[in-house]
């Protein structure tokens, strides 16, 4: 079963199960929810007075979450809730509404990535359901699973570890728990062992295009960048026309700028508004030499869209790199940077590709990007 089947049979699986389990003399198990960060105490303390019956306090408590974390759309979202039960419509239709621009906001994973590691954001209300789950259900591997997918899309991967050992010391030789325990170590920067994981699982599943991203993945971060592209290719082949969005990603990843550019075509036509796809399409273009079109431009009011200003001379670099407030963004712009320099300033460009190799995590398509330009420039 791929992740997706485990994640569609998941729900309903463990709400037959609860329900079969739960009840008045249930005993609590080792599923007592644990916080993580401030923000995250304060989140689930607020819970607690909501379902004492303290709402306004309980609004507080959100309030002061959100303010720590301002990308904490559960705890904006759960403010809405509450001014919905209290009758204050207005108020709460304007929470809704800045937890949708919250998740908007939200740079999603590359669509050639597994599907586990795709989606990205605050998931401490889901890690506290399975946290509760797990007080009934902590001989079942599931909800193991599912905590430790929720731990790996916020961000903690070494409670995701912890989940999928865990999960596959009760059900052993599940390799959907093992790709995406190498997902985890990945995250934590253990490129060895992620290695040794999903080679496994491509050689048991050797057409499992996700698995052949993850160790792609794994043999850039430990510089083997001809295994990598290998893998790439594979996954590339395996992949049908219609995933061009995933395809696109692969192809730039590999710097094949003219395959890149041709999958983004389709892609832009199917999101125009996405600053992205334009930004990787004007990017294709220029390595390609072709001349970058009005109908690419766009006004610098994104992150992705001030790149995109960049590379059209109407933002600087002192622009770009007070806005690269993340490491994900300060690679995004060094790429940029090299890109627009490269064709004058080689030396330049080298610089800045080789400072994503150093610091970027090589999950990006920067990085692989980055590596493929050194190779081809003869870096």
């Amino acid at each position: 079963m791929t992740d997706v089947g485990i994640l569609s049979k998941l729900s309903e699986s463990l709400r037959v199960k609860w329900r079969e389990r739960s009840g008045p003399n249930r005993k609590a198990g080792d599923g007592k929810p644990k916080a993580d960060t401030e923000a995250d105490k304060l989140f689930l303390r607020a819970r607690v007075i909501a379902r004492s019956g303290d709402i306004d306090m309980a609004l507080r408590l959100y309030a002061d979450a959100a303010a720590l974390s301002p990308q904490f759309d559960a705890a904006v979202e759960a403010q809405g809730e509450l001014l919905d039960l209290a009758g204050r419509r207005e108020a709460a239709m304007a929470k809704y509404a800045e937890a949708r621009r919250i998740r908007a906001a939200m740079r999603q994973g590359a669509p050639d990535r597994p599907f586990a590691v795709r989606h990205r954001g605050n998931f401490r209300a889901e890690v506290s359901s399975y946290d509760t789950v797990l007080g009934s259900l902590k001989k079942n591997a599931l909800p193991y699973i599912a905590r430790g997918n929720a731990y790996l899309a916020g961000g903690k991967p070494a409670q995701a570890l912890l989940d999928y050992e865990h999960a596959l010391k009760l059900k052993p030789g599940l390799l959907d728990v093992q790709a995406i325990k190498a997902e985890a170590l990945l995250a934590m920067g253990k490129y060895d062992e992620a290695l040794t994981t999903i080679d496994a699982v491509v050689t048991a599943r050797p057409s499992d295009s996700e698995a052949l991203s993850t160790r792609s993945v794994a043999l850039m971060g430990l510089g083997r960048l001809d295994d990598a592209n290998a893998d790439l290719n594979r996954q590339l082949a395996l992949l049908p026309t219609s995933q061009a969005t995933a395809r696109a990603c692969i192809a730039l990843r590999l710097a094949a700028y003219e395959l890149a550019h041709a999958e983004l075509d389709s892609v832009i036509a199917k999101h125009p508004e996405d600053a992205y796809w334009r930004l990787y399409q004007a990017t294709a273009r220029l390595r390609l030499g072709q001349p970058l079109t009005a109908a690419q431009a766009a006004t610098p009011d994104s992150w992705p869209a001030l790149l995109l200003s960049f590379l059209f001379g109407r933002a600087s670099e002192e622009e770009v790199l007070a806005q690269a407030d993340s490491d994900g963004r300060r690679a995004e712009a060094w790429f940029q940077f090299g890109a627009h320099q490269v064709a004058h300033d080689p030396e330049s460009a080298k610089r800045r590709w080789r400072q994503i190799v150093d610091y970027a995590a090589p999950s990006m398509i920067e990085h692989a990007a980055a590596r493929n330009e050194l190779k081809r420039i003869g870096a």
